[in-house]
């Protein structure tokens, strides 16, 4: 079998699925006597193109033959091939989310880029109405996509079941699948385009979203999709972390960052299905003609606006939950300190999950909501302000008189320290009613979000990559390298940012291209700086791709961390450890001489690598 087989046999099977499925609605569409084809075609088409590429990929052969009796015919291949088939490994599954989520976040990058090229002057000159909103849309869902997948998707699904001592996922073809659903959604994002684009941006607010060019129902597609990826990855993790744990690996023994996931994964088995509802609702006013939110016959925009919201904003917590954990882990382990008040950590993640879903109509303060609801919600919003401060004391309570090795992975995750308390405080001022009157849908908001999910999160995924890179590839990267790209990605991510405070605060608009002569100084030194900020990814490119074929041989534990996954070879085996380990402590015991996170049964003949001291 060649490397690329089972890519081309899902790309057959899925324009066979799109013609049959487009031809059964063209049939049905014709039957009904209605007049519009084109969209009922598309959607058809695509839900059979979508069941086709998954079994032409391998659902078929590694899974559905059993249901009628057969035998399956897992994919089976070695090397880099493994990572173009339906593999069920799950360190094969990581490194398959994390390398698209990297393309997808330079390509993201690059949108935004666009954007500031649009943007450094006052008019309108570089791209059309249109054009400009499809490029913001593009960039803000694809985003979004990395934000949620790159840590649940890629570090989660490598990372965590070494963290628990487990060999693999408790469903592994479900993991697979989940992961397989993802290309599919990129495709229609790309083509969007060629549809007309869409100008609703990533939120897709009706009635916009119910009517214009067929390049929205594409992005609804898309979205819809990718969360049914999402609600089956959280579904296998929590299944994973209650039933697979090593044995002494008691709750109160986890590592931060598989509680982190933990809790991550309950907001995306439950949230994530209200805005599938909420989606599917538009999707079925452009298909079937049917009005959730035609006002003019007894519909409500409203309605979608909160369906939408009690997913999106527990979804920001899907984002930086394991960012969180991340930021946690490392911080101890180049600290050479426990993590600081592990236990009210724990609780502090669980406090964030359930207040979550009760802070959503914060977003709609501005939008028509009943007056009498903004007092309780600017009180949940701020409440849930106590829980987040909890973990950000811990990571300063981590490092507080510890002895620092400053690696790229801990820049990184003191980066998240200093950005995260930007976007936390500026959060306040949004969560206000007053002042969210007057900030709401200006570039405050854009530079709040940005430190929130890229100061926060996307600083924890370069840590991740920097910390774990030795484990995934077997090598180190180049120390000095790393340090550059830090230092550039750091400086120029606030230069870039900070002066979208003040333009938001003097009332500019977000999502629009054209804007008051009086902030086109300010917005051409913002669109310098955040060209400049591309550029700093440079440097990162070029180290992760050349470490990976020629860096330095990494050993097991080349950090001296005391978590399982050091504990095996770089790369692990495919079933993760030659014998399960047995753990007898929690794995932060850095200053007592005594402290033992697990062991091996002394017959098993396996001899980690030593973890070393406390330097």
């Amino acid at each position: 079998m060649t490397a690329l087989k089972p890519l081309g046999q899902a790309v057959l099977f899925a324009i066979i699925g799109f013609l049959i499925g487009g031809g059964l609605s063209a049939a049905l569409v014709e039957a009904a006597g209605r007049d519009e084809m084109k969209e009922p075609v598309i959607a058809g088409g695509y839900l059979f193109a979508l069941i086709g590429w998954l079994f032409g990929i391998g659902v078929w052969g590694s899974w559905v033959r059993e249901w009628f009796g057969a035998s399956v015919k897992p994919f089976e291949a070695h090397g880099w091939k493994r990572y173009f088939g339906f593999s069920t490994d799950h360190k094969v599954i990581g490194v398959q989310y994390g390398a698209t989520m990297v393309v997808i976040l330079l390509l993201a990058g690059a949108l935004a880029m666009l954007m500031r090229v649009e943007l450094a002057d006052a008019e309108s000159n570089l791209l059309s109405n249109t054009d400009y909103n499809t490029v913001m849309g593009l960039h803000g869902i694809m985003m979004i996509a990395v934000a949620v997948a790159a840590l649940m998707g890629g570090f989660a699904n490598y990372v965590m079941p070494l963290m628990i001592g487990a060999d693999d996922v408790a469903f592994p073809r479900l993991n697979a699948l989940s992961y397989w659903i993802v290309p599919p959604v990129a495709v229609l994002l790309i083509i969007t385009p060629l549809f007309g684009g869409f100008d609703t941006g990533w939120t897709a607010y009706p009635p916009l979203a119910s009517q214009g060019a067929t390049g929205n129902l594409l992005f609804l597609m898309a979205f819809t999709t990718f969360g049914l990826s999402s609600i089956l990855g959280g579904l296998n993790f929590i299944a994973t972390i209650i039933t697979m744990r090593a044995p002494g690996m008691t709750w109160s023994r986890m590592p931060v960052f598989v509680w982190a996931v933990f809790a991550a994964s309950l907001i995306s088995l439950t949230a994530t299905q209200f805005v599938a509802y909420a989606l599917l609702m538009v999707i079925f006013e452009r298909v079937f003609g049917m009005h959730f939110f035609d006002g003019t016959i007894g519909g409500d925009a409203i309605l979608f606006e909160h369906v939408f919201w009690f997913y999106s904003h527990p979804a920001v917590y899907v984002m930086i939950l394991p960012a969180f954990g991340i930021e946690l882990e490392i911080l101890s382990h180049f600290a050479r300190k426990p993590v600081f008040a592990y236990k009210w950590v724990v609780r502090a993640f669980f406090s964030i999950v359930a207040l979550s879903f009760v802070v959503w109509a914060h977003h709609l303060f501005t939008s028509g909501m009943s007056g009498e609801l903004h007092g309780p919600f600017m009180v949940l919003t701020e409440l849930i302000s106590i829980p987040t401060g909890v973990v950000f004391l811990a990571a300063i309570g981590t490092i507080w008189r510890g002895r620092l090795w400053l690696k790229t992975p801990m820049l990184f995750a003191m980066g998240v320290i200093a950005n995260f308390l930007i976007g936390g405080l500026t959060g306040l001022y949004l969560a206000d009613v007053v002042t969210d009157l007057n900030f709401q849908d200006t570039y405050f908001v854009v530079a709040h979000f940005h430190y929130t999910i890229v100061g926060g999160e996307i600083f924890a995924m370069m840590a991740a990559i920097y910390y774990w890179y030795p484990k995934i590839t077997g090598r180190m990267y180049n120390e000095t390298l790393g340090r550059i790209h830090f230092i550039g990605m750091f400086a120029l991510y606030n230069i870039t940012f900070i002066p979208m405070f003040i333009v938001g605060a003097e009332g500019m608009n977000r999502r629009v291209a054209s804007y008051p002569a009086e902030f086109e100084n300010l917005n051409m030194f913002i669109t310098v700086a955040a060209l400049l900020l591309g550029v700093a990814f440079l440097p990162f490119v070029y180290n992760m791709v050349n470490s990976w074929i020629r860096g330095q041989r990494a050993g097991d534990n080349p950090w001296g961390a005391r978590t399982l996954e050091w504990q095996t070879s770089s790369p692990p085996p495919e079933e993760n450890f030659e014998t399960p380990p047995v753990v007898l402590e929690d794995p932060y015991g850095y200053g007592d001489p005594e402290a033992q996170h697990f062991e091996f049964p002394p017959d098993s003949g396996h001899a980690p690598e030593p973890v070393g001291g406390d330097d």
